[in-house]
């Protein structure tokens, strides 16, 4: 009887019921019977309602993992599957009606059993991390009416059978990693209300079948990569209020049909490449309209007028389109307006009240976000500016032809976070007034024609991070003031007229100041002392000043200095001593002014960029280490008391130290012939002895090698720290040998355990070249060896083994390119595919290090092998460069050898240079043109063997053909989801700076390529391209800085 269902149960008393009223049995003898009878049929039961849903919802719960919330422990036979959390049942039949698992952090995969639930009618599943595809069973639900699996890592196809779900209302897989075309076939999902797949990776075109959906009143495809023109059939979507269809490749015109959707009330087009003008009645034709985003396309024309009837209007956004005509004054009558994004466009018609617009914004009460930003508008700002919403919280002037004087009204809004006005022609002072504005963080006013002292109310704003004040016409001194900045990150006053000196108040214990301009100015005397204490300083520049006394030796205490110019003053005295503390400094200027002294040696140990010690009093030899080897990167002309040198810095001879030599004696003269004959006949002698010996001494050369170049470590200590050389343990397989994790250390430092598999022809030649290479290279950019084994196992075998420091971050192989099992390592320790500014540090990182290896070493080291799996990265996304298995000394290559043959193995395919196809030996040009293949790879995430290369095409044409209006193009859509409004124009240009040196490197003829010194210059300056943007940092916290974005 326990497997009765309640069903069952019901109709058997329903039947004793009709029998004992048959026989005129009393009703309480009849009521204690059949309660009797029905506790006796379902006590033994461990679950209610339908034994299919009970033994469907234990198949689900074996598909999915739930290591943290321990919500699934309790589905079990101790309670009624109907009780479990997460499950609703129906009073009627006691079948399962809703399964709800929102935000309890499952993962594993969706059980295809799930479509057995017959009676099911919702599955929220939202925000965990469940993976793997949509089961097609789902498609068995008929009584389906909600499906939400929106933030999840779900994969794979849309399955077209889901339009068997016939009474689907609401159907939700968005943020997931959903692939392919959407099905056609969800046209038939008649009540569909709600459709939302947006960030995905959805591609192929909008299906026709859409437009069927005739109850639809949301539909969301946003951040996909769906390309092709909006269907014609969405204008047949009379209910629908919510169209998002940004940030996609979609392209041509808008269907006229659109704007026959009347109850529209959110429209998002944005990040496409739609074209053409605004219908001039787009407000009449969507009437209650809320939120219109059409920024980053490519529509042109002026701003509809009509827009004043759509009343409800909260956002507009057109921001990166090539608009044109005068802003019209409409926008009085939207009281709900809180953004107006008209930036990066071609507005203006140069008449002197373009700017009287912003007096119809002061009806706005609700409004918070302003930006006209690059555009050509002009005027003057009315003076009811100062009249704006007092929630204002962003405005943007920047880069438009603005005259006039800056009103003092601005100081009442005293809500801004963010001040614009750079770039306009400005005149007059800066108002006292600004000291109002207490919440302020960034505040922008370079390139005008300001003029005057700089209000030393600007010291009482407690937030400001980024005040830039340079290129103007400022006068008289710095205000101490400023020192109350505390939370000061970057200041520009270059190029002004300042004058006095610099206030030691900048330098306060808790500043937080990153970056000081103060060049191009009139500041006399010596820098404060003071400066020492900004620990996290990473540029200062104080050129073009009359600065005077010796450099502060607490300066060397800036220990994050990565930029220091200090050009063009008049110092005096020598550098000091403790900027060998500076590790990190990659361009230093100290030319032109009055120092002297002999160069120090630690400058030979720090890895500059740019050092430029010209027209100063400096004496004495210059060493030929270090950068003083790369005459592109060290600059020491104008220094008349220096000497020595490499060739090419063009300095005369030191004068020999060592003293006169006399005539010769008798007795040196016969020395001089007997001492000759006798090591002559030594010779001959030993010649034979070296040819006997020469074969054991190459046998036994990498075991000397190894011992003099690193400590060594026994075997049965890797044994222990590794399990026994456990499958576990194995992180990497290459040609000649198997990596291990492990732990060497009694604090349980993990370490990885290179293990040489000389069995294979070449393993030991490649464990000594490895040695050779890195036994005297220290870098921050390379792998570094920590220790060396060279022994025999337990069974009697050659073993040999280098121990590297552990990167837990893995090969940027991995990252770029994850598989299933790297997919899942990276949502367990919470973190993504690298984003664009991640991938130029790396690329920089890696740029470094083959820098320094070509330019920086004794004798140059070419690496042989740079590809994505030989660059590791440590908890910091750092990138560093290892496995020199295949590492040439390059000194070696004077004259041909048969070490050395071009028969020897030169790299891996795709990035091994094509010279290397044809016979030639290797050089750093190989490794510059594996660099660029590196670095091209990294920007458009495709490997230089990817299956779309054929006839004739491989990675370095497919860039180059890019270039320069198409890099957008052919970026790794991963980069591309990081784009926004405020940001598409910086990161396109910096795009494809990358992917210019990236061809440039990876020329077919190897003069053609880039240096790699010149690398990293031009690396930088993308960087600093690309962050001139991002170092508006709090700018893209904040809601509106962006456009709409639904």
């Amino acid at each position: 009887m326990n497997l009765l269902s309640p069903f069952c149960v019901q109709n058997l008393v329903a039947v004793l019921i009709v029998l004992m009223q048959g026989k005129a049995l009393p009703l309480t003898s009849t009521s204690s019977f059949l309660l009797t009878a029905a506790s006796t049929i379902t006590a033994p039961r461990s679950f209610g309602g339908n034994e299919t849903d009970y033994e469907a919802l234990l198949a689900f719960k074996a598909k999915i993992q739930d290591p943290h919330s321990n919500t699934l422990s309790s589905w079990n036979d101790s309670l009624d599957f109907c009780n479990w959390p997460g499950i609703t049942c129906g009073r009627r039949h006691g079948r399962v009606r809703i399964i709800n698992l929102v935000d309890q952090k499952l993962a594993g995969s969706l059980s295809p059993y799930v479509g057995n639930i017959s009676f099911l009618r919702e599955i929220r599943l939202a925000n965990n991390t469940i993976h793997g595809e949509i089961p097609p069973e789902v498609g068995r639900l008929l009584r389906l009416r909600v499906l939400m699996l929106t933030n999840n890592s779900i994969e794979g196809k849309i399955p077209a059978n889901l339009s068997g779900c016939s009474s689907l209302a609401e159907l939700y897989i968005d943020h997931n990693k959903l692939g392919g075309e959407i099905p056609m076939e969800l046209g038939f999902l008649s009540k569909l209300t709600i459709l939302s797949f947006r960030q995905n990776n959805l591609q192929g075109r909008i299906p026709h079948s859409i437009g069927n959906l005739t109850s639809l009143e949301s539909l969301s495809l946003r951040r996909n990569v769906l390309e092709g023109n909006i269907p014609d059939s969405l204008g047949r979507l009379k209910r629908l209020t919510s169209l998002l269809l940004g940030e996609n490749k979609l392209s041509g015109l808008i269907p006229p049909s659109l704007y026959n959707l009347s109850l529209i009330t959110t429209f998002n087009l944005g990040g496409n490449g739609f074209r053409g003008s605004l219908p001039s009645n787009l407000g009449l034709s969507f009437p209650h309209l809320q939120w219109l985003a059409l920024w980053q396309n490519q529509f042109s024309g002026p701003i509809p007028g009509s827009l004043s009837n759509a009343s409800e209007l909260e956002v507009i956004s057109f921001t990166y389109n090539s608009l044109t005509g005068k802003i019209p004054d409409i926008f009085g009558k939207l009281h709900r307006l809180s953004r107006l994004h008209f930036g990066s466009n071609n507005l203006g018609t140069g008449g002197d009240d373009e700017m009287a617009f912003l007096a119809s914004l002061t009806n706005c009460s609700m409004l918070k976000v302003v930006s006209i930003n690059n555009n050509r508008l002009e005027g003057s700002l009315p003076i009811t500016v100062g009249n704006l919403s007092t929630y204002m919280a962003y405005f943007g002037l920047s880069g438009n032809h603005i005259v006039g004087r800056i009103p003092s009204g601005i100081g009442n809004l005293v809500d801004l976070t963010f001040l614009y006005m750079d770039r306009n022609q400005f005149t007059g002072e800066i108002p006292t007034s600004f000291g109002n504005l207490r919440k302020l963080e960034q505040f922008s006013l370079f390139s005008n024609r300001l003029s005057g002292k700089i209000p030393s109310s600007l010291g009482n704003l407690p937030m400001l991070s980024v005040l830039y004040l340079d290129d103007n016409k400022l006068q008289d001194t710095i205000p101490a003031s400023l020192g109350g900045c505390k939370n000061l990150v970057s200041l520009r006053l270059s190029r002004n007229n300042l004058n006095g000196s610099i206030p030691e108040q900048l330098f306060g214990t808790s500043s937080v100041l990153f970056s000081l301009n103060l060049s191009h100015n009139q500041f006399t005397g010596s820098l404060p002392s003071t400066i020492g204490s900004l620990r996290g300083l990473s540029e200062l520049d104080v050129s073009w000043n009359m600065l005077s006394g010796e450099i502060p030796t607490s300066l060397g205490g800036c220990t994050s200095l990565e930029v220091l110019h200090m050009d063009d003053n008049f110092l005096q005295g020598s550098i000091p001593s403790s900027f060998s503390s500076l590790r990190g400094i990659q361009f230093l200027d100290l030319s032109c002014n009055n120092l002297s002294g002999q160069l120090p040696n630690f400058l030979v140990t720090i890895p500059f960029i740019s050092l430029n010690l010209s027209y100063n009093n400096f004496e004495g030899e210059v060493p030929r280490k270090g950068v003083f080897t790369n005459e592109s990167a060290v600059s020491v002309v104008g220094n008349d008391k220096l000497c020595g040198g490499i060739l090419e810095l063009h300095l005369p001879e030191c004068p020999d130290k060592e003293p006169k030599k006399t005539k010769m004696s008798r007795l040196q003269y016969l020395l001089a012939i007997t001492i000759p004959c006798a090591l002559a006949g030594a010779i001959t002698v030993s010649s034979f002895l070296f040819c006997w010996f020469k074969k054991k001494r190459k046998e036994h050369s990498s075991d000397t090698l190894l011992k003099e170049s690193f400590p060594q470590i026994s075997y049965e200590r890797l044994f222990k720290a590794t399990d026994g050389f456990s499958t576990p343990n194995l992180i990497g397989v290459g040609s000649f040998s198997s990596v291990y994790k492990g732990k060497i250390d009694e604090d349980g430092t993990l370490v990885a355990i290179k293990v040489l598999n000389l069995q294979r022809r070449g393993a030991s030649k490649s464990f000594k070249d490895e040695c050779e290479a890195l036994r005297n290279i220290r870098h921050r950019n390379l792998v570094k060896i920590i220790t060396s084994c060279s022994s025999i196992d337990f069974q009697g075998n050659n073993f040999k083994a280098l121990v590297y420091e552990y990167m837990p971050r893995g090969s940027l192989e991995k990252w770029l390119h994850p598989t299933q099992e790297t997919e899942d390592d990276q949502r367990i320790n919470q973190v993504q595919r690298p984003n664009l500014l991640e991938r130029i540090n790396i690329a920089i990182d890696v740029a470094a290090a083959l820098d320094y290896l070509h330019h920086h070493c004794h004798s140059p080291i070419i690496h042989c092998d740079v590809k994505p799996s030989n660059i590791l990265l440590d908890e910091d996304m750092i990138g560093h460069l290892g496995d020199f298995g295949l590492a040439r000394i390059f000194q070696e290559f004077s004259e041909p050898s048969l070490e050395s043959s071009s028969a020897g193995i030169k790299g891996t395919t795709g990035y091994a240079a094509p010279e290397y196809g044809q016979g030639r030996e290797v050089s750093i040009d190989g490794d510059v043109y594996s660099y660029g293949i590196l670095l091209l790879e990294m920007m458009t995430g495709k490997r230089p063997i990817d299956d779309t290369f054929e006839k004739g095409l491989n990675l370095h044409k497919f860039a180059n053909m890019a270039l320069p209006d198409h890099v957008m193009e052919i970026t790794d859509p991963v980069l591309l989801s990081e784009r926004h409004s405020e940001n598409a124009a910086s990161m396109e240009e910096c795009l494809t700076s990358l992917v210019k040196i990236g061809v440039a490197c990876s020329m077919d003829s190897p003069r053609d390529r880039m240096d790699m010194s010149r690398v990293v210059r031009e690396l930088l300056m993308a960087r600093d391209t690309f962050q001139g943007a991002a170092r508006r940092p709090k700018n893209n916290n904040y809601p509106g800085a962006h456009g709409f974005h639904s």
